[in-house]
């Protein structure tokens, strides 16, 4: 499992809490975006900690299972299901346990169930939408936690910076994770700015030099 030198700092995972996904990619350089499709459950649900990485096989959840037991309070379990996407890989039950578990989220390449009891648990969860289909538990089918996982051309590592919002989901390595965040503060204080000049009648023509 992870220790404390491979995670993000609890005081950065602090000072990222609340920064736009769009913002963290774009001071980042334009990095770490996960699938368009994965988007959050309810749209109230944010997450921001380190992630807790899971490849499962295919229309199987045991290792996501796994996964709540072993990840530490604060994580965000981010998972691949091996491409087959129409499983409802999670649910009620699984969030619940996650939550008294004081999991920070779930990141999943897969469908969900029980959309209105989720809403209830109010476990923060990012999928790509919603299947009633069941899922298998093979103790013999292949899978891990904690090893680099890909999700089209984006790498996740374990510890890497999750952070999620209305609009998605991104990832900051968490070599990183510092520069990133504070370049995002930054540039969150140059839009308000920004704004302030258009409000005031300027363009973003002029401001941005596009004439």
């Amino acid at each position: 499992m992870l220790d404390n030198s491979e995670r993000v700092a609890p005081e950065i995972v602090a000072r990222a809490q609340g920064l736009p996904t769009a913002t963290v990619h774009e001071a980042g350089g334009k990095i770490g975006v996960m699938p368009y499709a994965i988007k959050p459950v309810h749209a109230h649900f944010r997450v921001c900690g380190p992630a807790l990485t899971v490849q499962g096989p295919p229309g199987d959840n045991l290792w996501l299972h796994y996964a709540i037991y072993a990840a530490q309070p604060g994580d965000v379990i981010v998972a691949h299901c091996s491409g087959k996407f129409d499983h409802g890989y999670w649910g009620e039950v699984m969030s619940t346990a996650a939550k008294a578990r004081g999991l920070g989220g779930l990141v999943l390449d897969g469908c969900v169930r029980d959309l209105d009891l989720l809403g209830d648990v109010g476990f923060p969860i990012f999928a790509r939408g919603l299947c009633i289909r069941g899922t298998g538990k093979d103790r013999e089918a292949t899978g891990w936690i904690n090893a680099p996982v890909a999700f089209e051309d984006l790498t996740v590592r374990p510890g890497d910076l999750v952070i999620g919002d209305a609009d998605g989901v991104v990832i900051v390595p968490r070599e990183r994770v510092g520069e990133v965040v504070a370049a995002s503060h930054q540039r969150d204080r140059d839009e308000i700015e920004i704004c302030r000049r258009l409000e005031q009648g300027e363009t973003t023509l002029d401001i941005y030099s596009l004439g």
